[in-house]
């Protein structure tokens, strides 16, 4: 059985691997919480170990653990996807093995149900059920590709076809198939438009059903309840459908139903996927996380998409609450017109739902902009209120490079006109929210239920400017002279490129730099810990980016580049400063800092010319 499943194959039902080096693949852990991949497989050994929660083993033990089977159940499961006919001691080998395991058993009740729904959809009793998918743009190709079905109105028509299969009533029951009637078992579903619902290996877990009939007093929707086999909270119906195309695309949709995912996948967007009668929440996180790769060095996007009315947009805030739960940055897509992607491509084509997918919105905007609109912004009254309502959502993000661009934003979508008012009104939010959590290592007292996100974006071409200088300063001091020593450490947007700057100053400067040896040893001694050591290590070896023209030139524009930047947040600050300003009442004032403001203007646009090279 070992030797037949393969173990890249099957583990990669469950979690997206990728190359690791050799004959090694390398995914992140489905048995512990982890930012970055520590879960190995080598298909040669047949064999995984993470080295994070030193888990390990074979292919059966894989299956063991993750579906909580037996080990029987395992082998038993392989084989059936292998195409493995089995023999058991006492000779059978033909239908379900009544003293097997449970799982296996109810595995194959749902495929036979599948089946039966399937064809009855083609009955004469199925007309409601093809009408009602014809309206909504789906033709018969569509229903088969997604397994729909039909389920009849017939009190035991699904018992008797699963017992006249060799099926007993307790596993019937036990799956959620039937239910416990005055005269024994009795169909759950009757007269519904049937989905199945398959795990991500593809096995039919369950079902999920839409009322046809007016007459039919039951919920619209119905589901199977929760069985040895479904369990609503960690699954995701069409997974199965955009496992690989979410892993090749970087990129998950969640929709809300079943024919918006249908509706999605046969417009052009296959990675979309959905709930089963429950709220998005951590455990589907945590399935996502595994299908996206979800760690630091990952750049994907995870887009919800919701109706336009009041239920859809309080989906979406609700939504926000797991944000900061994924790496992956996450948006939100609002159909203004109340239509959800099925209704969205039956009046106005697939490429309507491709360009709803298109028009996303990051999740934080989302929040903060519809804290804003529930205040008047022509008044000050308004706008100070609005601050008030949309700070603390902008203060909660972890991210400070990426809360500082909200803080930014916030005072322009507020009208507000001062940016260090804005800023200090969020740092005090932040601020406190951090007291509360922070312990002296970074992270709060109790283990954080979101992976943190790094307090900057390492692939910022900005921040790889400053890295750029920063290596130039410990391997070439010469090269930047004192132009370099007058640029603050404030002018860093990465703290830890800060770090090092603070220590090139405390060592007097690249001007008082002697031979690179002495002063790299010279900076590694007034380094204030192992982080700003080894940055400045890896600063000194690792070689800078080759320049088009000379050196000399290569370190004039990353000066200038950093100085105009910082000249740019001087501009800001006195433009705000100036907006404050009553030019009647305090004239000179006023004309002291306009001045101020053309000299700093005239001064960014030199460097600006410095730094493109035109000079």
């Amino acid at each position: 059985m070992r030797e037949r499943s393969s173990i890249a194959d099957v583990i990669g039902d469950y979690l997206q691997l990728r190359n690791a080096g050799g004959d090694n693949l390398k995914g992140l852990c489905p048995f512990h919480d982890e930012k970055s991949p520590s879960f190995n497989v080598t298909p040669s050994r047949g064999l995984y170990f993470c080295f994070g929660c030193e888990a390990g083993g074979d292919v059966i033990k894989f299956v063991q653990e993750m579906e909580h089977l037996s080990f029987s159940e395992s082998v038993e499961r392989l084989a059936a996807q292998a195409g493995i006919q089995l023999r058991y001691e006492d000779g059978g080998g033909r239908g379900p093995r009544q003293d097997g395991g449970q799982r296996a058993r109810l595995i194959e009740a749902h495929k036979a149900a599948a089946e039966f729904y399937t064809a009855r959809l083609d009955s004469d009793e199925g007309a409601i059920a093809r009408t009602f998918l014809a309206e909504r743009g789906f033709e018969a190709a569509d229903a088969a590709r997604f397994g729909v079905g039909f389920a009849p109105r017939e009190w035991e028509g699904l018992v008797r076809h699963l017992r006249g299969r060799g099926f007993a009533d307790r596993d019937i029951i036990a799956g959620g198939l039937a239910k416990e009637g005055r005269r024994g078992p009795m169909d759950r579903f009757r007269g519904r438009l049937m989905w199945p619902i398959r795990d991500l290996s593809g096995d039919v877990i369950g079902f999920g059903a839409r009322k046809l009939y007016e007459d039919d007093d039951g919920p619209k929707y119905l589901n199977t309840p929760e069985s040895p086999l479904f369990h609503k909270g960690s699954v995701l119906y069409g997974a199965d459908l955009a496992k690989k195309e979410i892993a090749r695309r970087r990129q998950a949709v969640v929709v809300e139903g079943y024919t918006d995912v249908m509706a999605c996948h046969l417009a052009g967007v296959p990675t979309a996927i959905a709930t089963c009668g429950t709220a998005f929440g951590d455990d589907h996180i945590k399935v996502l996380r595994r299908l996206l790769m979800d760690q630091d060095e990952f750049r994907g996007e995870v887009i919800f998409t919701f109706d336009g009315d009041a239920a859809g947009q309080k989906a979406a805030l609700r939504a926000f609450e797991g944000e900061q739960k994924f790496v992956t940055q996450t948006f939100v897509a609002v159909q203004q017109d109340g239509l959800d992607p099925c209704d969205l491509r039956v009046r106005h084509g697939d490429a309507a739902v491709r360009d709803l997918v298109a028009s996303r919105l990051p999740l934080f905007e989302f929040k903060v902009r519809s804290a804003i609109e529930q205040h008047d912004l022509d008044t000050v009254e308004g706008r100070l209120a609005a601050l008030d309502a949309a700070a603390p959502v902008v203060a909660s993000i972890k991210d400070r490079s990426l809360r500082h661009g909200y803080t930014v934003s916030l005072d322009r979508w507020l009208g507000i006109m001062d940016e260090q008012f804005v800023l200090r009104r969020v740092r005090e939010l932040a601020a406190r929210r951090n007291g509360r959590a922070h312990g002296g290592n970074g992270r709060g007292g109790e283990a954080p239920a979101a992976p943190e996100r790094p307090a900057f974006d390492p692939n910022d071409p900005e921040v790889q400017r400053e890295r750029e200088l920063l290596k130039l300063a410990v391997q070439r001091p010469a090269l930047l002279g004192p132009v370099f020593d007058e640029v603050p450490a404030e002018a860093f947007i990465a703290p830890p490129h800060a770090a090092v700057r603070v220590v090139i100053a405390e060592a007097g400067g690249v001007t008082a730099a002697g031979t690179v040896t002495e002063w790299v040893a010279h900076l590694l001694e007034r380094a204030p810990n192992d982080q700003v050591r080894e940055l400045i290590t890896r600063f000194g070896v690792e070689p800078a980016r080759s320049a088009q023209e000379s050196d000399d030139r290569y370190a004039v524009e990353l000066l200038a580049r950093i100085q105009e930047r910082q000249l740019t947040r001087m501009i800001a600050d006195v433009k705000s400063k100036l907006g404050r300003l009553n030019p009647v009442e305090a004239p000179e004032e006023y004309q002291r800092l306009f001045g101020d403001l053309v000299a700093l203007e005239q001064q960014r646009r030199v460097l600006r010319e410095r730094g493109l090279g035109s000079q």
